[in-house]
């Protein structure tokens, strides 16, 4: 007989009884019997890892009362150290300052321009902000009269016409003389024929005809039969002429444009070096004098210059509130003003700018510790406390001197050694890192 060669295995009946059938191992129901037995499999060996797993994330976060003790128990305080110095100490006041020139102007227009004008309206604009100001060219023209800058340190008042004096005249005559317009043969002061010449030629070269002078008017019973002649005598009208007193002149802010109704402020010209004005406080005004250098920081620019207290206000500056009233609060800022050592450049103009004063100074190097060094006993006795290389305290008696930038002046008293490099302590450390601990 021919036995099969296949593996059988005993499967029991459905009636429970002990026969048997023979199955083969590659039919269905043997594979899917091995395959529930490989995930039973599966299923213990993974249920064993996270079990093991779990047991060691209890062992770690799981502490005796003894062990959280010493897990949140402060460490040892650590002594901190400086070393002691030999510099120069100076005690500075630091303030706020604003960079103007030595004269502002603000040109505006007295009303309408050439005759039969109705309106004051701007008709040109002939300068551009920030760019600098050239005496005898128009600046701007309003109605069709023209707005231009002569050299001169005091402002127009008045219109100024043949036969006036004064020291305005004397004023007028050295600008056209310096603009190339010679009032010669005129005595200095007196508005004669010559400075009539050299208006008419200012005129003519900025292309424009001077402004008659106005005759009087006279009541009606008064007049003549036959009206006068009208006058041919030119003047030089206020609203025509800026004066400034300074070469070196820029036009700071200009707000004019063509055709808009020339009413208010049309532009701004600065003239004259740079200077730096400052505030400082009630208890800072006792440690400001006329001499003290200044560092100047403008921190939009980061341009640097340095200057010299040239004067402290004595009595504090006014304030206003937005209504226009006196602020008292904010009445006890003593205006400081500052020359620059050189000339400003021109794009400092109106910024705002840092003021670093050197109120005092040791001129020379001394010995000095951080202030924070600095101690006084129950016995009255002030000290510092050096660190030996070895880890021990030395208390060491001292005589304080002047202070700045963070240190004190400090000289060794009764025969006591304190040098440059020595470690001093300064404080002592106490923080941790954990959350919740003191610091």
């Amino acid at each position: 007989m021919t036995v099969p060669d296949t593996d059988t295995q005993q499967l029991p009946t459905a009636s429970g009884e002990g026969s048997t059938e023979q199955v083969s191992e590659g039919s269905a129901p043997a594979r899917s019997a091995l395959r529930r037995r490989r995930r039973m499999l599966a299923m213990v060996c993974g249920g064993t890892v996270l079990l093991g797993a779990a047991g060691m994330a209890a062992a770690a976060w799981i502490k005796s009362p003894a062990q959280v003790a010493a897990d949140t128990a402060a460490p040892p305080a650590d002594v901190l150290t400086a070393a002691a110095e030999r510099r120069v100490l100076a005690e500075t006041v630091v303030t706020r300052g604003q960079v103007t020139a030595s004269q502002s102007v603000q040109v505006s227009s007295a009303g309408p321009g050439g005759d039969g004008a109705g309106r004051s309206v701007v008709t040109k604009v002939k300068a551009k902000a920030g760019e600098p100001v050239a005496f005898g060219r128009v600046l701007l023209e309003v109605s069709g009269r023209p707005v231009f800058a002569l050299p001169g340190a005091l402002p127009a008042y008045r219109d100024l016409k043949p036969g006036d004096d004064g020291q305005d005249v004397q004023q007028l005559q050295h600008a056209l003389a310096s603009v190339g317009h010679s009032t010669a043969p005129d005595r200095p002061g007196h508005f004669g024929a010559g400075t009539e010449r050299a208006v008419r030629g200012l005129y003519a070269a900025l292309g424009y005809t001077p402004r008659p002078v106005a005759e009087n008017k006279e009541p009606e019973a008064k007049k003549p039969a036959t009206p006068p002649a009208p006058s041919t005598h030119p003047m030089v009208a206020m609203s025509e002429v800026v004066f400034l007193n300074s070469l070196s002149a820029r036009a700071d802010s200009v707000t004019a444009e063509v055709g808009a109704e020339a009413s208010g402020t049309l532009m701004t010209i600065s003239a004259g070096d740079l200077l730096v004005s400052g505030g400082i406080g009630l208890h800072e005004k006792g440690l400001i004098n006329p001499g003290q250098k200044v560092e100047i920081l403008a921190e939009t620019s980061g341009e640097r210059a340095t200057g010299t207290v040239v004067s402290v206000a004595q009595a504090p500056k006014a304030k206003k509130t937005k209504s226009g009233e006196d602020d008292k609060a904010g009445a006890d800022e003593y205006t400081v003003k500052v020359k620059p050592d050189g000339r400003l450049p021109a794009t400092m103009a109106g910024q705002e700018v840092r003021l670093t004063i050197a109120a005092a100074s040791s001129r020379t190097k001394v010995l000095a510790v951080p202030s924070s060094a600095i101690s006084t006993g129950a016995d009255g006795r002030t000290t510092v406390t050096a660190r030996t290389p070895n880890g021990s305290n030395r208390r060491i008696e001292v005589r304080t001197g002047m202070s700045g930038d963070g240190f004190v002046e400090v000289t060794p008293t009764d025969g006591a050694r304190l040098t440059e490099g020595d470690q001093v302590v300064v404080g002592v450390d106490t923080r941790h890192t954990e959350q919740g601990q003191p610091r």
